[in-house]
């Protein structure tokens, strides 16, 4: 029988090679391209960050970045697909607004955000706007709301679909606002941008990118901007705050996240890679483009946005009784 002085020394000896091909790993990568794992359609707000993150990362960690598009349950199955996955850091989720802060609050999924991801940081952050048609809608979001007040029931706002980012800043007005509005849900905005330009929908939450062009054709306007900070592209709109309501904030947002088994080192390597691109001038022109920014750079201010974000948005779930199920 192997004598316990004996047994420490073997268990020590084993642990110290663990953590030396760990090490190893570590000082290693990325020695073979990384994929980054996407929960949504080609071509949208997803698809775009990720692709422009992921050249910019390409440039830092000198190796290939490629997207890999898994549609599908919301985002769900590329949150699954990510766990799926060896946890060696070659596998890269873009973590969604959605899938960490509004599906889990909605309905039961399989994941622990907190447990089970590691956050790198924020690559993408888009406001929404409020938008009513040109011709008929009100000129401020003082008389929209007054309006609102004034016919119960009856003033109708869009969304991209129940359980979206516009959805959920739409129950956040009428919680802020108290007001009573009908929430008439499309099958994405374009769907719907036809209906408030016609006046059949009196209003519109969207990303900011979609409607500047129409605001600046005059085919809508503009009345607030759901986030602390003015829009570049529309300064002369103000945000809820300058309107008289600070508290709603809505954007739409993606990080890059790794399961939480991925080895420290290796972490550490895509975070440092991460903070780095964010003074990109070439990433944050394409960004610019897109009327969106990437956000505050590091972990930990992308993990006090997920838990923030789970907050505020489990609340509204919950208040709303929105169910995803």
């Amino acid at each position: 029988m192997m004598g316990l002085s004996r047994l420490v020394t073997t268990l020590f000896t084993a642990l110290v090679a663990l953590a030396t091909v760990a090490a190893a790993r570590a000082d290693d990568y990325p020695s073979r391209p990384i994929r980054i794992l996407v929960g949504s359609a080609p071509g949208g707000a997803a698809d775009i960050g990720a692709r422009l993150a992921a050249d910019a990362l390409s440039r830092v960690l000198k190796t290939p970045i490629v997207v890999e598009l898994r549609g599908g349950g919301g985002g769900l199955n590329a949150v699954e697909a990510s766990l799926a996955a060896a946890p060696d850091g070659y596998t890269i989720l873009l973590a969604a607004v959605g899938s960490f802060t509004i599906i889990p609050a909605a309905k039961h999924v399989s994941y622990d955000v907190e447990r089970d991801f590691i956050p790198l940081g924020t690559v993408w952050r888009s406001a929404q706007v409020l938008v009513v048609g040109a011709a008929s809608g009100p000129a401020t979001l003082s008389q929209f709301v007054a309006d609102a007040k004034a016919r119960p029931a009856t003033v109708t706002i869009g969304s991209a679909g129940v359980g979206t980012v516009t959805h959920l800043t739409m129950e956040l007005l009428r919680h802020e606002a108290a007001i009573d509005a009908i929430h008439v849900p499309y099958r994405g905005t374009g769907a719907a941008l036809p209906a408030v330009i016609g006046g059949q929908l009196d209003a519109l939450f969207s990303d900011v990118g979609v409607v500047t062009p129409l605001v600046e054709a005059g085919k809508m306007r503009a009345l607030a901007v759901t986030a602390a900070r003015r829009a570049p592209a529309l300064p002369d709109v103000p945000t809820m705050g300058e309107a008289g309501l600070p508290g709603v904030i809505g954007e739409v947002w993606f990080g890059l996240a790794v399961p939480a088994r991925t080895p420290p080192g290796i972490v550490k390597r895509l975070q440092d890679a991460l903070a780095a691109i964010h003074g990109d001038p070439d990433y944050e022109a394409k960004l610019a483009r897109q009327h969106v920014s990437a956000g505050e750079p590091g972990p930990g201010p992308f993990a006090d946005l997920i838990k923030h974000e789970s907050a505020k948005w489990r609340a509204i779930v919950d208040a709303a009784a929105i169910k995803l199920d």
